[in-house]
This record gives C-alpha cells, sequence and structure tokens, in this order.
C-alpha cells in the first residue's frame, strides 16, 4: 500500500514542472516580444538616419530671385536669336531678289543677243544673194575665172544658188579638174539631204 504523502508529493513534482514550462514558454515568449521590439527600434532608427540623408543630400530649394534671372537671361538669348534668324532670313531674301534681277538681265541679254544675230544672218544672206546676183550678171568666161580662185567650198556655196542654165555654163568655162572638184562637194552635200 501507498503512503498517502506520495501522490501528494508527486502531484506537487508535477506541478512544479508545468509551472517550470510554462514559465520557460511565458519568459521565451517575453524575449521574442523584447527582441521584435528592439528590432523595430532599430529599424525605426535606420529608417529616420536613411530620411536624414537624403534630406541632407536633397538640394536646396532654388532662389526665385536667381530662378528668375536666369529665365530672363534665357528670354534674351533666345531673343538674340530670333533676331539673328530674322536677319539672316532677310538677307537670303535680298540675295534672292538679286539673282532674280540677274536672271533678268541675263534673259534680256540673250534676248537682245539672238536678235544681232538674226539681223547679222540677215544681212549675210542679203550679202550673199546681191553677191550671186552680181555673178550672173556676168559673161560665163568671167565668172568662171573667178571661181577658180576661189576655195572649192566656197565656190560650190555660190554654185549652188547661181540659175541653173548660168551654173552650167559657168561650169564649162572652167578647168576640168577644178568643175569636178566643185561638182564633188554640191554632190556630196545633196548625198547628205534626206529623202523620203
Amino acid at each position: 500500500m501507498k503512503h498517502p504523502y506520495a501522490h501528494k508529493s508527486a502531484q506537487k513534482r508535477g506541478a512544479s514542472s508545468a509551472l517550470m514550462v510554462l514559465t520557460g514558454l511565458f519568459f521565451v515568449a517575453g524575449l521574442s516580444r523584447l527582441g521584435l521590439g528592439v528590432a523595430e527600434v532599430i529599424a525605426a532608427e535606420n529608417d529616420t538616419a536613411q530620411v536624414d540623408a537624403a534630406i541632407a543630400q536633397d538640394p536646396p530649394a532654388p532662389d526665385p530671385g536667381d530662378l528668375f534671372q536666369s529665365l530672363r537671361a534665357r528670354e534674351a538669348r533666345l531673343q538674340q536669336m530670333e533676331e539673328r534668324l530674322e536677319q539672316r532670313a532677310e538677307e537670303l531674301r535680298q540675295a534672292e531678289a538679286d539673282i532674280r534681277a540677274q536672271l533678268e538681265q541675263l534673259a534680256q541679254a540673250e534676248e537682245r543677243l539672238l536678235q544681232t544675230l538674226a539681223l547679222t544672218e540677215s544681212a549675210a544672206e542679203d550679202d550673199v544673194a546681191r553677191l550671186t546676183a552680181v555673178y550672173e550678171h556676168m559673161k560665163p568666161q568671167q565668172a568662171a575665172e573667178l571661181f577658180s580662185q576661189m576655195d572649192v567650198q566656197f565656190a560650190a556655196g555660190f554654185f549652188a544658188r547661181l540659175r541653173p542654165d548660168f551654173a552650167g555654163a559657168v561650169m564649162a568655162s572652167l578647168d576640168p579638174m577644178t568643175a569636178y572638184s566643185i561638182s564633188a562637194v554640191l554632190a556630196g552635200r545633196n548625198a547628205n539631204t534626206p529623202r523620203d
């Protein structure tokens, strides 16, 4: 038979052990809370230090007076640039007007030159026509003596303008070699004439 106090002693030891376990749990929980609190405090201190450092690194707010002066200086530079561009545009417009005037003068000079050339060609044609008429009023033998002294190409040009009957009479009065040379030049010119 067990001793009646043995049961109570066992109960006391069980209660004491449970109390020790609970105390240990509370202690661990307390340490955990204390650790979390310390961590939060440290984190908060770190955040505060970072904010202070960020504030210290931020540039100071610009002075409104300096900002206004900067804007005025920028506006003055833009105004100067606009004036230079307008001056350049005016110079370009003036250069374009000068070029137009020069082109107009060139066109007028070209027109005068064409008129002069036309007059010259007309005068030359008139001179050749009059000289041809003079040759046609000569005797064939006299004309043949003149044509025999001319360059063959030059003489052939006049022969092409003479009346066929007079040209034949002059050709008959020429030296045969001279007559052949003039005939060859005339034939060569006609050979180059396009035919339908």
